[in-house]
C-alpha cells in the first residue's frame, strides 16, 4: 500500500507518496481501507514543526473515513464491511491503515464517507468549543474567526443551532458570502487584528460573550479587547503562533482557555456521545460540511500548498 511520507520537517515538497508493507490489525485493532481523509492546519504544523507523536519520519494525517477489512484479536464491537470513521490517529494519509477500535465510531447509512471524514477532527473541535469550551446559549454573541473555513463555518453553524448570534471575521472580501451562507449574522473582513471597534459597535459597546479565535497570534489581543467583561477567549491556534503574556496583561477580568484537541474526545464516552450530536445535525441539516478541494491522495502536497495560501474555503479531503 501508499501513504504520504515524510522524512524531515518542512514545507510541502518534503511530503513523499511512499510504497509502505501493508498493515496487518494487532489485538484489538482494525484494519480500514480509507475511503477519505481530512487535511487539516493540525497536518500542516505536524509536517513543519513536529510535536508529541509527530517525529519525522512520519506518515501524516490524523482523520478520515473507510470501511473495515479485517478484525485484531479481541475486537467485539465491529464487523467486517462496517463504515467507520476516525477523529485522531496519526498516520491516516495511507490507503489502509490499522486503527485500535476504540477510536472507531461507526457512520450512520445516511451519512456518506466524504461527510463523515469532513466532520470529524473540525466538527468534534467546533462542538466541544460551542458545548463545552464555552456552552452557547440564547441570545449569546460569538465571534467566529475563519468563518469560512473548516472549524469556524461549522462552529458558525452549531453556535447558531443553539440560539446564538454570530459575527464572523474572514480574510478575504470573497469569503463573506461563504460565511453568512453558513448562518452569520454578520462578517468583518480583516486579515488580521483592529476589528475590536466593529465588534463592540455590532455589540451596542458590551463586546462580545466569547471569541473563537484560531486565527493565532496576529489576531491575540484584539480577540481579547472584543469581549465583554468575564467573556471567554478560546484560543485554538497554537500552529499559528503563541503570544505570552502576563496575567495582568488581560482586559475586562475575561477568561482565557486553550482547548487541547486531546481534550476534546478524552474517553470513549466522550467520542461515542459527541460524534452522535455532530452525526444528529448533520443528518438533521443544521450542520452541512462544504467539501471544496478534493485531491488525489498522492497529491497531498498540493492540498498542503492550497490550505497555507489561505486562498481556500470548507474542507478538504484526500481521496484514495
Amino acid at each position: 500500500m501508499h501513504a504520504i511520507r515524510i522524512e524531515q520537517h518542512g514545507g510541502p515538497d518534503v511530503m513523499r507518496w511512499t510504497e509502505l508493507p501493508d498493515p496487518s490489525p494487532g489485538p484489538g485493532e482494525a484494519l480500514v481501507r480509507l475511503a477519505a481523509a481530512g487535511v487539516n492546519f493540525m497536518d500542516v504544523g505536524a509536517r513543519t514543526q513536529g510535536g508529541p507523536g509527530w517525529a519525522a519520519p512520519a506518515v501524516l494525517g490524523a482523520e478520515g473515513a473507510g470501511r473495515v477489512t479485517a478484525l485484531g484479536e479481541g475486537v467485539r464491537d465491529l464487523a467486517v464491511g462496517d463504515r467507520v470513521a476516525w477523529f485522531y490517529h496519526p498516520g491516516s494519509y495511507a490507503e489502509s491503515l490499522a486503527v485500535p477500535a476504540g477510536s472507531l465510531v461507526k457512520v450512520p447509512d445516511a451519512v456518506p464517507d466524504e461527510a463523515a471524514a469532513a466532520v470529524m477532527m473540525q466538527g468534534l473541535t467546533a462542538n466541544h468549543l460551542s458545548t463545552e469550551t464555552y456552552p452557547v446559549g440564547p441570545g449569546d454573541t460569538a465571534v467566529v474567526h475563519a468563518a469560512a473555513g473548516g472549524v469556524g463555518r461549522l462552529l458558525t453553524q452549531m453556535v447558531k443551532a443553539r440560539g446564538g448570534r454570530v459575527i464572523g471575521l474572514v480574510s478575504r472580501a470573497e469569503k463573506a458570502a461563504v460565511a453568512e451562507e453558513a448562518g452569520a449574522d454578520h462578517v468583518l473582513v480583516h486579515s488580521g487584528a483592529g476589528f475590536e471597534d466593529s465588534v463592540r459597535e455590532l455589540t451596542g459597546g458590551r463586546g462580545a460573550d466569547v471569541v473563537y479565535d484560531g486565527g493565532g497570534a496576529a489576531t491575540f489581543r484584539s480577540s481579547q479587547l472584543a469581549l465583554r467583561p468575564h467573556g471567554v477567549h478560546a484560543y485554538y491556534g497554537p500552529f499559528m503562533g503563541v503570544p505570552t503574556l502576563r496575567p495582568t496583561d488581560l482586559p475586562n477580568s475575561i477568561q482565557l482557555t486553550y482547548p487541547v484537541v486531546h481534550h476534546h474526545v478524552p474517553t470513549r464516552e466522550a467520542l461515542l456521545r459527541r460524534t452522535g450530536e455532530v452525526f444528529d445535525l448533520l443528518l438533521d441539516g443544521r450542520i452541512t460540511p462544504r467539501v471544496t478541494g478534493r485531491y488525489p491522495l498522492a497529491d497531498a502536497a498540493r492540498a498542503h500548498a492550497d490550505l497555507e495560501s489561505r486562498r481556500t474555503t470548507g474542507k478538504l479531503l484526500l481521496l484514495p
